[in-house]
């Protein structure tokens, strides 16, 4: 029998022997619960760890290597929190055979000639310490009683303890009981506890969630710090500027998410990620995405000329120049370096004039300077003005006011004082999502956008793209975040309005999901000829939306400004100054990339003021 049910159990097993994949099992299954899966024969012989039969099952594992961070990338359900588990000593792996599984010397037999084989010795002789940093970090409060410093004294092995407060900024939250934290702060003091730990092996799963840019890059110094010649880092991250930051090597995880994954060989930072990028494994001549997911820009009118034609009121002075070539090497540099930087300062001033030649051509709408007072908070906010077909992207530190201008606009909040709003229609998504409907998704759907959501047009442009076609008949409360957070979206954009308002898209999204939902947030924004108003903190995303941005400065929770919106090169310069970051473009793909703190190019763009690389 291929579909098998027993009398002692209510759940029905399906005999993969027998299974041709004939798919009559999946038309005829009225609650869509089964799928069937074809899988290279190859992978057979690689299987590493199964749940049980008809369930999950990961392929080959992640090679870490002592001194490095190694990195995982992948979507959700696809085996990175298992192999983190396999890798820490907590699962032991069974090579599918989930009903007898093989004791240890089996285990280091199968893996003998390779890496991982000294890596398990070492664990099994219990000279390897795991640390965990979990993923869901909104169930510590039922795990961990009493005050953040208590607890973080506690765990000070390495006697740094000064030093992780002030690097992760925490001081303010030291009296504070663990219950009362929020999702940021939890996030921060559950780093705080895995690097105050002696331990061999530092494991990190999703250490950003909840996180704005500034607390990403301080965590991420603080992470990059652990490194040593004798202990290993592992790290599992979705913002992929953060990952390439922080990472040495990058293994990438792709498959069927909740069927199989399949773990890559190890590849170097910016390989690994261009890999999972464009959705192509050159060295299995393996595509597991039908798709490729590039950065499209546009390069600098004008450039190549100032690059290659003098300008024609310098001819003279270029001439004279040419003639009084000099001999020695040094001066040769530094006159290259010079020119160099010439140019930078001209592509800059170039991408903001254009910017200004092309607003000239639309037409605005304006909301006036604002402020609000909240308990001791003040915001200050700078007259500012949008278009339709346009994305405006609010970038800042958190508690620096961004969702209190998110919701004035929304009309949720009055401004202080006389001050009005102009009334336009308003679709809100906000930053929390907590669902009280008692309903299925697909009543919800109806309920809220009945007429809308299943037309063929957002059909096609939002409802398929955001996969949750399969969860109509699931009960909206037992959706995962992720699924609760496209399902938010869906409902915000399928709301008729002239301005959406979209509080952190990216939140419980993977990598993939992000640049997917990134993709339709603008598309539909530009083709309704609608605003849009995004609270983003993935640098990646935020770039992708961004047709101008408002940059929030101030002393978080006290005295805030919001300024006017910016065009987009002007604004990112205004806003990595303050974080005294500089990023450049990959060449393959042109996505955004952290420069290494300090490097030859992170000083050359600082000194030129183009600290966001954007040609256009």
């Amino acid at each position: 029998m291929c579909i098998e049910v027993e009398n002692s159990s209510t759940i029905a097993k399906i005999g993969e022997d027998l299974c041709i994949g004939c798919g009559l099992c999946v038309k005829r299954c009225p609650f869509h619960a089964i799928k069937i899966i074809n899988i290279p024969k190859s992978l057979s012989k690689h299987i590493t760890y199964r749940y049980g039969p008809n369930a999950f099952k990961l392929h080959r594992l992640p090679i870490p290597r002592a001194g490095k961070i190694l990195g995982l990338v992948g979507t959700n359900g696809i085996g990175k929190s298992t192999a983190l588990k396999i890798l820490a000593g907590k699962l032991q792996p069974n090579f599918g055979e989930f009903e007898k599984p093989p004791v240890w010397k089996e285990i280091l037999k199968k893996f003998r000639g390779s890496e991982l084989q000294n890596y398990f010795v070492k664990l099994l002789e219990e000279k390897l310490i795991s640390v965990i940093k979990p993923q869901y970090v909104d169930n510590i409060p039922n795990l961990v009683k009493g005050k953040v410093m208590d607890i973080l004294k506690k765990y000070n092995e390495k006697n740094i303890l000064d030093s992780v407060i002030s690097e992760l900024q925490i001081a303010d939250i030291l009296e504070k009981d663990i219950s009362v934290l929020s999702g940021g702060e939890l996030q921060r003091f559950i780093i705080a506890t895995v690097c105050l730990r002696k331990a061999d092996i530092y494991m990190f799963d999703e250490p950003t969630s909840y996180l704005d840019i500034k607390q990403r890059l301080k965590a991420a110094r603080l992470i990059t710090s652990l490194p040593s010649v004798t202990n290993y880092v592992i790290l599992v991250e979705h913002d992929l500027s953060i990952l390439d930051h922080m990472s040495d090597h990058v293994c990438v995880l792709f498959g069927e998410p909740s069927g199989y994954g399949v773990v890559t060989a190890p590849y170097s930072v910016r390989e690994g990620i261009n890999v999972f990028l464009a959705g192509f494994i050159p060295t299995e001549n393996m595509r597991f995405r039908e798709w490729e997911i590039t950065f499209n820009i546009n390069y600098s009118a004008g450039m190549d000329d100032e690059i290659s034609k003098p300008s024609s009121d310098s001819k003279e002075e270029k001439a004279s120049e040419e003639k009084k070539e000099p001999n020695d090497k040094e001066e040769k540099i530094k006159k290259a370096e010079e020119e160099t930087k010439q140019i930078s300062k001209k592509e800059v001033k170039k991408g903001e004039k254009k910017e200004e030649k092309e607003e000239e051509k639309k037409s605005f709408h304006t909301y006036p300077s604002m402020t609000k007072t909240l308990g001791d908070f003040n915001l200050t906010v700078t007259e500012g003005k949008f278009c339709n077909s346009e994305i405006v992207v609010l970038l800042g530190e958190n508690g620096t006011g961004k969702t209190t201008l998110i919701t004035m606009l929304a009309g949720k909040l009055k401004p202080d004082g006389d001050c009005i709003v102009p009334e336009l229609f308003v679709s809100y998504k906000p930053q929390k999502i907590s669902p009280k409907f008692e309903g299925t998704v697909g009543e919800l759907l109806n309920k809220r956008i009945s007429g809308v959501w299943q037309t063929p047009h957002f059909n096609s442009e939002v409802f398929k793209p955001m996969q949750i076609e399969h969860l109509l008949e699931h009960k909206v409360k037992t959706l995962s975040g992720g699924e609760l957070q496209r399902l938010a979206l869906i409902l915000a954009l399928g709301t008729p309005a002239d301005i959406y308002l979209i509080d952190e898209p990216s939140a419980y999204l993977d990598s993939e999901q992000r640049l997917v939902t990134a993709k339709i947030i603008k598309r539909f924004i530009m083709n309704s000829k609608k605003s849009g108003f995004i609270v983003e903190h993935d640098f990646i995303m935020a770039t992708y939306m961004a047709d101008r941005v408002i940059v929030f400065e101030g002393t978080p929770g006290k005295a805030c400004k919001a300024s006017t919106t910016e065009p987009l090169v002007s604004g990112m310069n205004k806003f990595l100054k303050i974080l005294d970051i500089t990023f450049r473009r990959d060449p393959s793909n042109f996505r955004p990339r952290i420069n290494k703190h300090n490097s030859v190019l992170d000083r050359e763009q600082k000194e030129s003021g183009n600290f966001f690389v954007q040609t256009e």
